[in-house]
């Protein structure tokens, strides 16, 4: 089909969508003029992506707890103090998770040769308790879903306890990463406690993502204290390894997993904000995570993100726009295993909730744009047509309502009523090096970063100046 006429109807519902405002006074929010302004400001510059490689090239990891993630802390502060904003540390208290050595291999199986053994690649899992010095060893068993745990549950006690459970890649190549990696992490989350309940030595679970280039993909677990068993991802290509093993007759591992759970560390929120004129009070924000995973540089997860934050602030000084409302930059720290950031900043700010107009947050990677998820009234989506226009030409002029995002750091504000927004991405490859020691700058493509800047630097300014309300988030089972 030509893409021409396939481009119409888009076009003709934006068009239909401005023309029902005829009446309506252009304020600073919807004037075509400085929204055009902004996203070419935005598409004309290299901020992001410098501070996404100093945060990256220059800092590395920045798990909770870590000299990295101090020192990321200090970067952005100092980067935003350049640019006049008011910066803030808001204290936050997070885990401190040490990841130690780590090794597996297959040691029994049948058909094994003499002096025969398999060498499996794993990666501890955040909050993973810690085997023996020496490691361990024991029965395999393999399980593919939480009914099979539940039915073999006799059998649990003293094994390791393999989640065999694919990524669904054809969900992520159409658009559906996001929920592909939600019913696969549910596994990463809950199988170790699940396991650790019936008495399991261990839990395994398959790496959660695409890509299956032998690559582990880390991440939080549910391990409490008092339970807190040995727990890591193993590549997909060892998970499946194992299944067939484990059909020809039983399977043994000789695990070592070293990783310490030290007390919590004191960190901060980097909050800098760009006072409103006629309305300081009212609140919007931008932001992204502070913290990765450690076992590589947080390039997309959420280095980007992050960089990006900080890019709508600099596009604003840049082009001398001073917001009616207050626009907030956040870098939430403890993003990828606490939330005790977001935490932290809903319990100071819960009494004023009302007064944060609207919340932005990036944190699912940096590919291209396609326009914004947004959690409001139904009733209000017509109000963002002018937005949709000025994005249109960057191809992200989307707008796709949802009654809750439940994003990560937002969801806590979300609930209390505050309007969520987040870029619409492509991120049918996202989950390719999500958690791995492949997130790093190299996979960060410049254009999309820079379109993504114009996503979220029109959004917030439109946010801070529209003179109507868009109402506020009604979460499903929330009051």
């Amino acid at each position: 089909m030509n893409r021409r006429i396939r481009s119409l109807p888009v076009l003709a519902v934006l068009a239909a969508a401005l023309l029902a405002y005829p009446a309506q006074a252009a304020s600073p929010g919807n004037d075509p003029a400085a929204l055009a302004k902004i996203r070419d400001t935005a598409m004309a510059s290299d901020y992001a992506w410098e501070r996404t490689a100093d945060m990256t090239d220059l800092i590395g990891p920045r798990l909770s707890g870590s000299a990295g993630a101090a020192a990321a802390v200090t970067q952005v502060a100092e980067a935003m103090r350049k640019l006049g904003a008011r910066v803030t540390l808001q204290p936050v208290k997070v885990p401190h998770w040490v990841r130690g050595l780590e090794s597996a291999e297959l040691v029994e199986y049948q058909g094994r040769p003499s002096g025969i053994s398999q060498r499996v690649v794993v990666t501890a899992l955040g909050g993973s308790g810690a085997t023996p010095a020496s490691g361990l060893s024991a029965p395999v068993l393999v399980v593919k879903n939480f009914d099979e745990l539940k039915a073999r549950g006799a059998e649990v006690k003293g094994k390791i306890v393999l989640f065999d459970v694919a990524f669904d890649q054809h969900m992520a190549d159409r658009g559906l990463a996001g929920q592909a990696y939600g019913q696969g992490s549910a596994y990463r989350r809950d199988g170790p406690r699940l396991a650790a309940e019936l008495g399991a030595a261990a839990a395994l679970v398959r790496s959660v993502g695409g890509a299956s280039y032998r690559l582990p993909h880390t991440g939080s677990t549910g391990l409490v204290d008092g339970a807190r068993i040995p727990a890591a991802a193993v590549t997909a290509e060892d998970a499946m390894l194992m299944s067939r093993l484990a059909k020809r007759g039983p399977v043994s591992m000789r695990l070592l997993l070293t990783p310490q759970n030290l007390p919590d560390a004191d960190s901060y929120n980097v909050i800098a904000d760009l006072p409103g004129s006629d309305k300081p009070d009212e609140i919007v924000i931008v932001s992204g995570h502070l913290d990765s995973w450690d076992l590589a540089t947080g390039a997309h997860d959420d280095a980007a993100g992050v960089a990006s934050a900080m890019a709508v602030l600099e596009t604003l000084k840049k082009l001398d726009y001073r917001p009616r409302r207050t626009i907030r930059m956040i870098a939430w720290m403890n993003e990828e295993n606490g939330t005790r950031g977001a935490r932290g900043y809903l319990a100071a700010e819960q009494a004023n909730a009302d007064k944060h107009f609207g919340a932005i947050e990036s944190d699912n990677g940096a590919g291209r744009p396609f326009g914004l998820r947004a959690s409001v009234p139904a009733a209000s989506s017509k109000l963002f047509a002018p937005l949709q226009a000025a994005l249109l030409p960057i191809g992200a002029g989307v707008f796709q309502r949802q009654d809750a995002l439940s994003t990560g750091d937002l969801s806590g504000l979300e609930r209390a009523g505050v309007p969520s927004f987040a870029p619409l991405l492509d991120t049918s490859s996202y989950f390719d090096y999500h958690h791995t020691p492949a997130d790093t700058l190299d996979k960060v493509d410049p254009d999309h970063l820079r379109r993504h800047v114009a996503l979220m630097a029109a959004t917030t300014w439109f946010l801070a100046n529209i003179e109507q309300p868009i109402g506020r988030a009604n979460v499903p089972g929330v009051n």
